[in-house]
């Protein structure tokens, strides 16, 4: 027998080799066996109780300690573009090691998430202790969730709050990061996902109070993983930003812009002026510059700005807060308009025709002055003849002409027919302790659409320039949509008495004169919503493949490059095309633009997710203190589990659950959207007026349920409850038929 190893030759010998930490691995290496075993049981111990040894299953390793050979989750790229890791496994009691990716030519591809086997070497570097070498790929990011926390004496379990019926998740005591009782958690799913049982968890984050006001945006934000902290570089860098002087540019600061905004509006990106065309050749003309505020020469290609704008893809907002796609630096100043202040920006020079027709356009940079920073109310008010203080001088100078261009432009839309939709928009309205106060709908405006067809010719000009220039840019497609979801929509419009015409190429004034058709009748909600529901999502593109939904051939993103990515890169592309200097499209933009699109329309998808969700928590919230209450609303939706109702007065949704219709058995259709009761013949379809009781409504998973009451004014009978006797037959599963195929044969043969 060889002599007991010390406390350090062991730690050495775990260290060294990850893989043969058994016990027996152990005595093995220095040879001890027979009783000895039983002392070595109890070096291992001490180690243990000192803190040195963590025990797992029957293995051992040294918490402080990272072995030569350890799984790691790759990070996001630092300001060089190096990538660290982290170790999965690492239990120690101070400072979590940092750990560099050394990565050779024929290693694959890896990015932030990726969970790799890599052999590590101790360093002694200042900006990491570890240095890993990738041994291969064995896996993606691990499952997150987040959800409420409660102690058990094992540990813990986590209630998720997802609205779907998700299973809890358990949290070994050594997994909890100090979380409390009742906490909101964010936590990540640890070990292989079980075949039985709960899964299991470890904490990676304690979000606080979940019924605190400010929690709500919060859980949205972190179950969708918007990055909502900056990377010190990218605040270093936009600290470091000053205003820009004119140098080249145009100086346009003497030309009246006005931004025309939300009253609450955090970023000022867009100014426009309209001056009278005088040229004989366009009577009742009109010339509408739409200045933008030039990002891209505060954000170049491959700054830690740049990194992080396109990993953010967009801006977030929620009704108490904005997670934005660049820091406040930049996008609460100096890449906003504000009133009175010179900016540099990007202008696009618009002349059209007295029918709206744009003639020509061009594109420049500026240095530029909002003479006014107005909201759409006082605009509006101020071309209805009540203008204030503020707005009375610009009348006639400014406000005047917009308006005018305006119709112009409305003349041209009526020709394009545009997709009509009319759909009112919620507005949650929060006090001063963050608390729901009211649910609004937004008024539609003349300003409103002033700005959003200003914006939309702008997009066109800069989507022909670079078409026009043969220039690498990102275009917004809106396919049409598909087959089916037209089958659907034509069956929808079948039963409210209304048509839409098969067998041509559709255009969106088929689906106008749709909705034109259902307008002022019972079914002009329904009508809108099912239409809405047939179009196929819009997304980014370095091919051109159309707008359909505005009825467009060439469209991109230009006019918020502070809050879209997809902008900045037209903007870059913008100013390579005309040679205004090395803050262009790079060759690296121009390479991974496929990957872009798609980076920026996952990130766009994301944002609309966690957005909609944060209503529904606001709305669940505010109906909560009026559950008992009846409401009225219309069916907006059929599943096999039961309907959906949008109530009249908050536009929230709620469901009716089946098991709450009676004890009667409901056919689904899916192609009808009906609900059909076996017994009673009761029939739940799409846009059907509906009464309904506030049975529930969550806060924290924004869940709402809802008791039917009556359907179209008449009260609904549930089918009776039926005893096992005289209840209906019910038809057997197949294993059930099988056996009792067999008892008859078997009783056959015994007769």
């Amino acid at each position: 027998m060889n002599k007991l190893p010390t406390k350090e030759e062991i730690l050495d010998w775990i260290a060294a080799n990850p893989t043969l930490t058994a016990k027996r691995d152990i005595a093995k290496a220095f040879g001890i066996k027979g009783a000895a075993r039983i002392d070595l049981k109890r070096v291992l111990k001490e180690l243990e109780e000192e803190g040195h040894l963590e025990k797992r299953k029957k293995t051992y390793r040294d918490p402080d300690r990272l072995p030569p050979v350890s799984v790691l989750q790759i990070k996001a790229p630092d300001d060089n573009g190096d990538l660290f890791a982290r170790a999965l496994e690492w239990h120690g009691e101070g400072v979590e090691p940092a750990i560099l990716m050394v990565l050779r030519n024929s290693d694959p591809a890896i990015g932030e998430g990726d969970r790799v086997l890599a052999r590590l070497t101790v360093v002694h570097e200042q900006d990491h202790n570890y240095e890993a070498r990738l041994i291969r790929k064995i896996g993606a990011a691990p499952r997150k969730i987040v959800g409420i926390f409660r102690k058990t004496a094992e540990g813990g379990r986590i209630l998720p709050i997802e609205k779907a019926g998700q299973n809890e998740w358990i949290v070994p005591e050594g997994a909890r990061h100090g979380a409390k009782d009742g906490e909101l958690v964010e936590a990540e799913q640890s070990g292989p996902k079980a075949r039985m049982g709960l899964p299991k968890a470890r904490i990676i984050e304690r979000l606080g109070d979940p019924s605190a006001p400010r929690a709500v945006s919060l859980i949205a934000i972190h179950q969708h993983g918007i990055p909502d902290d900056f990377p010190d570089a990218a605040i270093a860098e936009a600290d470091k930003a000053k205003p820009l002087g004119l140098g080249s540019r145009t100086d346009l600061r003497d030309m009246p812009f006005v931004t025309i905004d939300p009253a609450d509006a955090r970023d000022h990106d867009d100014a426009c002026f309209v001056e009278i065309d005088e040229s004989n050749s366009n009577p009742g003309g009109f010339i509408i510059w739409v200045a933008i505020a030039d990002v891209a020469a505060y954000v170049t290609p491959g700054s830690a700005l740049d990194r992080e704008a396109r990993k953010r893809g967009n801006s977030s907002y929620f009704p108490d807060r904005v997670v934005p796609m660049l820091p406040d630096r930049l996008s609460g100043d100096l890449c906003s308009l504000h009133e009175g202040v010179p900016r540099a920006a990007m202008t696009v020079r618009m002349v059209i025709d007295a029918e709206g027709n744009k003639l020509s356009h061009s594109f420049d940079r500026v240095m530029m002055k909002s003479v006014a920073s107005l909201s759409y109310q006082e605009a509006q008010a101020a071309i209805d003849g009540s203008p204030n203080d503020r707005t009375g001088p610009l009348v006639d100078p400014v406000i005047r002409p917009l308006f005018g261009a305006y119709k112009a432009l409305e003349k041209a839309r009526q020709r394009r027919q545009p997709l009509a939709l009319d759909l009112p928009e919620r507005r949650i309205v929060l006090d001063d302790t963050g608390h729901v106060a009211s649910v609004d709908f937004r008024d539609r405006l003349e300003a409103h659409k002033l700005i959003e067809e200003f914006m939309v010719l702008a997009n066109v000009a800069a989507a022909e320039t670079l078409i026009a220039k043969r220039s690498p840019l990102l275009f917004r497609v809106h396919e049409e949509p598909s087959p089916e979801k037209l089958d659907a929509l034509r069956e929808t419009a079948g039963a409210a008495g209304l048509t839409l015409a098969k067998g041509q190429v559709l255009q969106t004034r088929h689906l106008n004169a749709l909705l034109n058709a259902a307008a002022g009748t019972d079914d002009a909600e329904l009508i809108n919503i099912s239409t809405l529901r047939s179009m196929a999502q819009a997304y980014y593109s370095p091919e051109n493949f159309g707008h359909f939904g505005l009825a467009l051939k060439n469209y991109a993103h230009f006019t918020s490059p502070i809050r879209r990515y997809a902008d900045l890169i037209v903007h870059r592309s913008l100013i390579a095309a005309h040679g205004w200097g090395n803050d262009g499209l790079s060759p690296e933009d121009i390479d991974r633009l496929d990957r872009t699109a798609q980076a920026i329309s996952d990130a766009e998808r994301r944002s609309m997710i966690a957005e909609r969700d944060t209503t529904d928590r606001y709305l669940a919230a505010y109906m909560s203190e009026r559950v008992g209450n009846e409401f009225s609303g219309r069916i907006s939706g059929v599943a096999r589990f039961g309907a959906f109702a949008k109530l009249d007065e908050t536009g929230a949704d709620g469901l009716i659950p089946i098991r709450s219709l009676g004890r009667e058995f409901f056919h689904f259709d899916r192609e009808a959207g009906t609900l059909t009761g076996s017994d009673t013949g009761m029939e739940i379809a799409i846009g059907q007026r509906v009464t309904v009781r506030l049975a529930e409504a969550s806060p924290v998973t924004g869940g709402i349920a809802l008791d039917l009451l009556s359907i179209e004014d008449e009260t609904i009978t549930r089918a009776p409850h039926r005893s096992r006797k005289g209840g209906p037959k019910r038809k057997l599963s197949q294993s059930k038929r099988k056996a009792a195929k067999t008892k008859r044969k078997v009783e056959r043969r015994r007769r």
